[in-house]
C-alpha cells in the first residue's frame, strides 16, 4: 500500500483533536500528516475574554503548535494560508505551495455575523481570534486613559462607556471581565470606578439561551449586582464611532462597542466549491464527508460543518461539537485506511458553563446538575484541565495552571487571590539558609557520632551511621544481631524485655507539643510503626547489609538536600524531598511532633524562594530552555518552510 497523505487544514479544536486522534490510532502506518494553518499556534478560543479583559497575558491562550505535536513523527506543521482546493485532482492550494491528499479533513472554523449592521466592521470590535483579544484590551486601556483627562463630561461619559451586543457565553463572559477589571483601570488612571459604565445589549428578549431559565436568571442578578445594565429586546441597527443607535431610536453615547451577537463559517471556505447551507457551513453527511464528494474523501469539521442532528438543526458552534466532530472524521479516515465500519457522528453534549469574571460563574452539567458562584468556576477549570489531558498536553496544562492559578493579579482567580505567586520572596531566603543547616546539622550527628566535630579521625565510629551499627529500630533487624548460644539469646531476650519495659515507661511520660518544653519527653509522631509500612520496609530492607547501606545513603542524600537548600539549588524538589523523609522517619517511629515543624517549612520555602538570592535564579530557566528545546524542538513563528 502507498504512502496515504492526509490532509488537516485549520488547527483549531476540531483540527487538534482531529489531528492527534489520527497521529496516534495511525503511528504504526505509513502515512503522512500535514497540518496547514495560517499561525503557527493554536488559540484557546474560549479563554479569548481573559485576554481582551486583562486578566491573563496574550501568551496565556497561545499553544505552540510544535509543542503539541513534536513527540508525533508521523505529523508535519505548515504555517501557511489555504487558497483553494482542486477536488477532482486531490491537491490543496496555497498561498505558497501545494499539498496532495487521500483524505482531507477541512476545519478551518468560523468568523463573527455582524448580520450585514451598519457601522460594525469600521467602528466595532469583534471577539474571535487572538488578534481581536489584544485589539480589544489595548483600546480599552488607552480609550481610559485618553477619558481620564477628557475636560468635557458628555465626551468623558461616552468613552467611559463599554458596551457588549449579544448576551451568549462570548458576550457575558466579556462583560464578567470588565468587571473585575474596572477597579484596576479606574486606579491606574486615578478615576472613580463608578465613572464606569457597562452595559449588555441582546435583540432577543432572554440571555443566555443555551442555559436554563433558572440559571440565567441567577446570571442576570448577580451582573445587575455588579451594575451592569441589560439592555433586552434591543437590536442594534448602526454603530457609529461615538455612539451606537438601537432599532427605537435610542442612540447610547460610547466609544466602545465590541459586537458578539452571531458566528458565521469562514469566508475563506466560500470558494472551495462546496455546497453550504445558512451562515455560510458546508454540508456534510452523518459521516462529517462533504455533500456530492464522498468519493473524494473529503471531510468538514467544526464550525464549519453544517449536519443536522435533528431536524432544521446543526450541530452547535461549540466546543464540544468541535472536537467530536473532529474524532467522527478522524476515525473514519482511519477506517478506510485500516479497514472497517464507518462510525455516524452523535453529539454527546455534557452541559454548558459560563464565567462572569474569574471569581463567579454558572453550569449546568449533565441537564441535571446546576452550579453557581466559584463551584461553576472549578468545574470550568476542571473541563479546560480535561481538554489539555485529551490533547496530550502536559506542558500547556502546566502552564494553564500557572497563569490561572498563580501568576496572576488583583485576586482574579477562584482563590481570590490567595494562590497567586506574585510576591516578595525575598524575606523567605533567611528561611531557608536556616533550614539547609538545619539538614545539614542533622546529618553531620550522623557522620560524626560519637567523636568530635574538629577530629575527623574520629569521624564513622560508634553512634555514626557509617559505622557497622545498624540504626534503625525494626524489630526484624534488631533480631538478625542476635546470634549464637541459647544462653546469648535468653540474655538478649532479657535484655529486650527491660528495654520495652523502659521504652513503655517512656512513652507513658512523654507529653505532645509542638515546641519543646524543658523537662518534658516529647512524644513520637508513630510510637510503632503502622503494619502497612513495616510490610514496605521489610520489603525495601531485608536485612542487616541492605539497613546499613540505607543509613550511608540517606546520610549522604541529607547533606545534599542541606547544601542545595542553603545554596538555593532545585529548592521546590528538594523541599518536597524533605516533606517525604518527615514522612518516612516518622512512620518509622523515629520523630517527635516538636519537630513536624520541618513540614510546613517546606511547603513555604516550595513559593520559589530559590529564585531570591539562590542559583535557581539562573539554573531553572536554563534547565526550562534546554529540556524543552529538546523535548519539543524551538518554536517558530512559521513552520514547513525551507
Amino acid at each position: 500500500m502507498t504512502k496515504q497523505k492526509i490532509v488537516v487544514v485549520g488547527a483549531g479544536y476540531a483540527g487538534v483533536s482531529a489531528t492527534k486522534f489520527l497521529a496516534k490510532k495511525l503511528k504504526k502506518d505509513d502515512v503522512e500528516i500535514t497540518l496547514i494553518d495560517r499561525h503557527s499556534y493554536h488559540t484557546m478560543m474560549t479563554e479569548l475574554h481573559e485576554v481582551a479583559g486583562g486578566r491573563v497575558e496574550p501568551s496565556a491562550i497561545q499553544y505552540d503548535l510544535q509543542r503539541l505535536f513534536s513527540r508525533k513523527k508521523n505529523v508535519k506543521l505548515v504555517t501557511d494560508t489555504v487558497t483553494g482546493i482542486d477536488k477532482d485532482k486531490k491537491v490543496v492550494k496555497t498561498k505558497l505551495g501545494s499539498y496532495e491528499f487521500d483524505q482531507l479533513i477541512i476545519g478551518m472554523g468560523g468568523e463573527p455575523n455582524d448580520f450585514g449592521t451598519p457601522g460594525v466592521k469600521e467602528n466595532g470590535f469583534t471577539l474571535w481570534s487572538f488578534e481581536d483579544s489584544v485589539r480589544i484590551r489595548e483600546h480599552i486601556e488607552k480609550t481610559v486613559e485618553k477619558a481620564a483627562i477628557e475636560p468635557d463630561a458628555e465626551v468623558r461619559k461616552a468613552m467611559l462607556t463599554f458596551v457588549v451586543c449579544g448576551s451568549g457565553f462570548t458576550g457575558i463572559e466579556m462583560i464578567g471581565e470588565l468587571i473585575d477589571w474596572k477597579d484596576r483601570l479606574a486606579k491606574e488612571t486615578k478615576i472613580d470606578p463608578n465613572e464606569i459604565t457597562l452595559m449588555v445589549v441582546e435583540a432577543m428578549p432572554t440571555i443566555l439561551n443555551m442555559l436554563t431559565r433558572n440559571d440565567a436568571a441567577k446570571a442576570e442578578r448577580y451582573m445587575e449586582k455588579k451594575q451592569v445594565t441589560l439592555m433586552k429586546n434591543s437590536p442594534i441597527v448602526e454603530v457609529a464611532a461615538d455612539h451606537i443607535k438601537l432599532k427605537d431610536g435610542t442612540e447610547v453615547p460610547t466609544h466602545t462597542l465590541i459586537w458578539t451577537a452571531g458566528v458565521k463559517a469562514t469566508s475563506d471556505a466560500a470558494d472551495f466549491g462546496l455546497e453550504a447551507a445558512r451562515g455560510n457551513r458546508l454540508i456534510a453527511n452523518e459521516f462529517m464527508q462533504a455533500k456530492g464528494y464522498e468519493d473524494k474523501n473529503i471531510y468538514i469539521i467544526g464550525d464549519l460543518v453544517y449536519y443536522e442532528e435533528f431536524p432544521d438543526t446543526p450541530t452547535p458552534q461549540i466546543v464540544q461539537a468541535a472536537e467530536q466532530t473532529g474524532h467522527t472524521a478522524a476515525a473514519n479516515i482511519v477506517a478506510d485506511i485500516k479497514g472497517g465500519e464507518k462510525h455516524k457522528f452523535k453529539g454527546n453534549y455534557q452541559g454548558f458553563m459560563v464565567s462572569i469574571g474569574a471569581k463567579w460563574g454558572v453550569a449546568n452539567l449533565f441537564d441535571k446538575i446546576h452550579l453557581s458562584g466559584f463551584l461553576a468556576i472549578i468545574m470550568k477549570h476542571i473541563v479546560n484541565l480535561k481538554y489539555f489531558f485529551d490533547i496530550r498536553s502536559g506542558y500547556y496544562m502546566f502552564q494553564y495552571m500557572m497563569h490561572e492559578f498563580f501568576h496572576i493579579k488583583d485576586d482574579r482567580n477562584v482563590a481570590r487571590g490567595h494562590s497567586s505567586r506574585y510576591g516578595n520572596i525575598l524575606w523567605s531566603v533567611p528561611l531557608r539558609v536556616f533550614y539547609g543547616l538545619m539538614w545539614f546539622v542533622e546529618a553531620a550527628k550522623k557522620v560524626v557520632g560519637n567523636g568530635e566535630y574538629l577530629k575527623p579521625g574520629t569521624w564513622f565510629g560508634e553512634g555514626s551511621w557509617f559505622s557497622d551499627t545498624v540504626v534503625f529500630p525494626f524489630p526484624w533487624l534488631q533480631e538478625q544481631v542476635t546470634t549464637g548460644a541459647s544462653a546469648a539469646a535468653d540474655t538478649t531476650t532479657a535484655a529486650s524485655g527491660a528495654t520495652d519495659a523502659a521504652a513503655e515507661t517512656a512513652t507513658q511520660a512523654a507529653h505532645f507539643g509542638l515546641n519543646y518544653a524543658y523537662g518534658e519527653e516529647p512524644m513520637l509522631v508513630f510510637d510503632h510503626m503502622p503494619k502497612w509500612f513495616e510490610s514496605v520496609m521489610k520489603f525495601m530492607m531485608p536485612n542487616q547489609e541492605v539497613a546499613l547501606f540505607f543509613q550511608k545513603f540517606m546520610t549522604i542524600v541529607e547533606i545534599l538536600i542541606a547544601l542545595a537548600l542553603i545554596a538555593g539549588l532545585f529548592t521546590w524538589l528538594c523541599s518536597a524531598a524533605t516533606i517525604g523523609l518527615v514522612a518516612a522517619f516518622s512512620l518509622s517511629g523515629m520523630f517527635y511532633w516538636v519537630n513536624i515543624w520541618f513540614v510546613f517549612v517546606a511547603f513555604a520555602l516550595m513559593n520559589g524562594s530559590g529564585r531570591a538570592l539562590g542559583l535557581d535564579r539562573w539554573v531553572i530557566p536554563w534547565l526550562q530552555r534546554t529540556v524543552g528545546k529538546w523535548w519539543y524542538g524551538t518554536p517558530k513563528s512559521r513552520y514547513g518552510t525551507k
